[in-house]
């Protein structure tokens, strides 16, 4: 494939996770028993929203969305990955590398908005409890809803565009198990700074800003409640936690990836992996284990359909 940019590489070959047989057939158990056990978690969520009258606030409407991005996001790179651990030669080809990448960042981006968006539900349910239905009629949720998913569309694409403008007419070899945009930068036939700036600006700022105002926004929440005496209190102070561990969770990796130099560190792949595979499916067991309405509801409809 030959490009009016000067692309000729038509594939690039992934590195893997490692190159030790014994530690990847042990990754490659661990992970498949993740992805067959813990992946139908996001789908029960979703089902079980869905399936509940009771669960139809904006709390569990946005928790419904995070397990679809979260199903999704899971798609991204474990199945591919699965296969490649089997794999002599690990090889994806030029526009499925450019593919992945869109939808990585894409859904990636979309679920930190989203965790914005379910930070601000909270803020008002908790500190403006008397204006929460107007604010978050069902309108307005939808119409959050679309614009998370347009920002996370935006922010993909603005990546997808930089690096479709770079030459890529020598080395092909990526040192990771899937294509993201610090390894692919490194491989173009040209001097890369600047693209790295704006990178760094689009992907690093954007995750360390969100990360910092969720924190601020939920210290505050926490605050209000901690000095409140209202029933509510410990489900309150229960749902925030629940948040903060999932924000940790999803920022921490990708604060480190995307706000610094695209430079190879040792721990690189290990977060990479926690970051991409392990994290989309640990938030339904995070959200089912501390959350007493999903789990109640969860145990209706299994008493419902097995006698």
């Amino acid at each position: 494939m030959e490009n009016k940019n000067g692309t000729v590489v038509t594939e690039f070959i992934l590195l893997g996770l490692t190159q030790s047989r014994e530690i990847q057939l042990l990754v490659f158990v661990l992970v498949l028993i993740f992805y067959l056990i813990i992946l139908p978690g996001n789908f029960l969520i979703i089902f079980t929203i869905r399936s509940d009258p009771g669960l139809t606030a904006p709390l569990y409407f946005f928790l419904g969305n995070l397990a679809f991005l979260d199903a999704s996001y899971s798609f991204i790179v474990a199945p591919r990955m699965l296969v490649d651990f089997l794999s002599e030669k690990k090889v994806i080809s030029y526009r499925g590398c450019i593919t992945q990448l869109f939808f990585l960042h894409f859904l990636g981006g979309g679920e930190g908005l989203l965790l914005v968006v379910m930070a601000f539900d909270r803020y008002i349910a908790i500190c403006r409890p008397l204006h929460y239905s107007t604010v978050m009629s069902p309108r307005a949720c939808y119409v959050m809803l679309l614009a998370l998913w347009l920002g996370g569309f935006i922010h993909s694409i603005i990546q997808v565009a930089l690096i479709l403008r770079l030459p890529f007419c020598g080395p092909n070899q990526l040192d990771n198990f899937f294509c993201d945009v610090p390894q692919v930068i490194k491989l173009a036939c040209t001097d890369t700074f600047v693209v790295e700036l704006l990178m760094v600006f689009n992907s690093g700022l954007m995750t360390l800003l969100c990360f910092l105002g969720l924190l601020a926004s939920y210290a505050v929440i926490l605050c209000r409640v901690h000095g409140s005496s209202s029933e509510g209190k410990s489900k309150a102070m229960s749902t925030c936690t629940t948040h903060i561990i999932v924000i940790f969770l999803m920022f921490g990796p990708g604060i480190f990836i995307y706000t610094r130099p695209f430079r190879a560190f040792p721990a690189d792949k290990v977060v990479s992996l926690f970051h991409t595979v392990i994290f989309p499916l640990l938030n339904p067991v995070i959200y089912t284990l501390r959350n007493q309405e999903v789990k109640s509801s969860m145990k209706k409809l299994f008493h419902q359909h097995i006698p």
